[in-house]
């Protein structure tokens, strides 16, 4: 029973050494494997680092104003018999934008007419009069004076009646309307904002050590949000002949022009001023920089030869950007010119990574892009 016993243990750990020997093998043989696996070089697109000449630029935030805007309102208080515009349509110098009664006023008016004929007449009269000597000086200057404030009197009443006529005081686009038929209004109360914004001004800040550059006549750039890849061009207008104590900034306006309306006073924009001096900056595409908090990088592919066989690896290079242009970034330090670095897919790659350059499908950087027609 005993010698049994001794025989299954002996053979149960013949088994255990012959599986754990066959383990040891397909672990032994993996590891081989993996040793001789070489990943497949990745296929990039490159560019190379190129200096380029830029105009100096100068960046600010402006808003925009219109050349002339108001809110048309109510010069005497009065009842609204007639609303005479929609709101958002354009308008017309000299328009009819809202009529108030005037009923009482042309009721005077037509008295006040009839005042002046007779009083015209009476002048007529006494000037036939004092020609013949038939009456003194005296009495015709009292006739000369009748008939002017008849006449003022008369005028007053057609001033008043014009404005209860209430017109566009210039051409321009009509706002939302703040009147209705029948309400009464009182004197200075709004009716409508009328804005002409065909051409627009922009109004921004710039720093006091730049006033030097700045003149009028220079030409600027307008981009917004609200019209995504439009620059528009304008020119400096008018500077401001005094810094701002409290914040060393001196304000410049310049004139944009807007035949379509797209601008809109009260948005804001992003200015860029064009100087005429130039500077020469090392640059790369956008694509090409992998962002990251700490410090921005890009690929540099080099060349390497190992084992008798010569190809293409990456080595990750830290730079320091500058501005942004188009599909292109300044690099202010990092890289040298003629390098060539990795332009697209940059998120996925690796320092010492091998590489294959293809740049059949490498994308059409531009310094100044413009959106297709979809």
């Amino acid at each position: 029973m005993a010698k049994r016993v001794i025989l299954t243990i002996v053979g149960l750990m013949v088994i255990i050494g012959v599986l754990a020997g066959i383990k040891v093998l397909q672990i032994q043989r993996m590891i081989n494997n993996e040793a001789a696996f070489a990943v497949p070089p990745e296929t990039v697109t490159t560019a190379n680092v190129r200096a380029e000449s830029w105009d100096t630029l100068l960046t600010a935030v402006g808003s925009l104003e219109a050349i002339q805007g108001v809110t048309v309102s109510a010069e005497l208080p009065g009842k609204v018999v007639q609303v005479a515009f929609n709101s958002g349509a354009k308008a017309e110098k000299g328009s009819l934008l809202v009529r108030q009664n005037t009923a009482s006023e042309r009721a005077l008016l037509a008295g006040a007419e009839a005042s002046v004929e007779l009083a015209q007449l009476s002048f007529n009269r006494n000037a036939d009069l004092y020609r013949q000597k038939l009456v003194s000086k005296s009495e015709l200057d009292t006739a000369r004076a009748n008939l002017r404030q008849t006449v003022a009197e008369a005028d007053n009443i057609r001033s008043v009646i014009a404005k209860k006529t209430i017109r566009a005081p210039f051409a321009g686009r009509l706002g939302i309307r703040q009147v209705d038929l029948g309400q009464i209004l009182s004197e200075g109360e709004g009716i409508v904002s009328l804005q002409a914004f065909g051409t627009i001004l922009v109004n921004f800040l710039l720093p006091q050590r730049e006033i030097a550059r700045i003149t009028t006549g220079t030409t600027i750039e307008v981009s917004t949000d609200a019209l995504p890849g439009t620059v528009i061009k304008g020119k400096i207008t008018a500077i401001n002949p005094e810094v701002d104590s409290a914040t060393r900034n001196f304000q410049i306006q310049a004139t944009v022009p807007n035949p379509e309306e797209q601008l809109r006073p009260g948005m804001f924009v992003n200015v860029r001023v064009l100087l005429s001096a130039r500077t020469t900056v090392l640059t790369i595409p956008s694509t090409a920089v992998l962002y990251a908090p700490y410090s921005d990088s890009a690929f540099v592919v080099e060349s390497k030869e190992e084992n008798g066989e010569s190809g293409k690896v990456l080595r990750q290079q830290f730079i320091r950007l500058g501005e942004k242009r188009g599909d292109y970034v300044a690099v202010l330090s990092g890289l040298q010119e003629g390098e060539v670095v990795v332009s697209s897919g940059v998120f996925k790659l690796s320092n010492g990574q091998a590489v294959v350059i293809d740049n059949t499908l490498s994308p059409d950087f531009k310094l100044a892009p413009e959106p297709g027609n979809n």
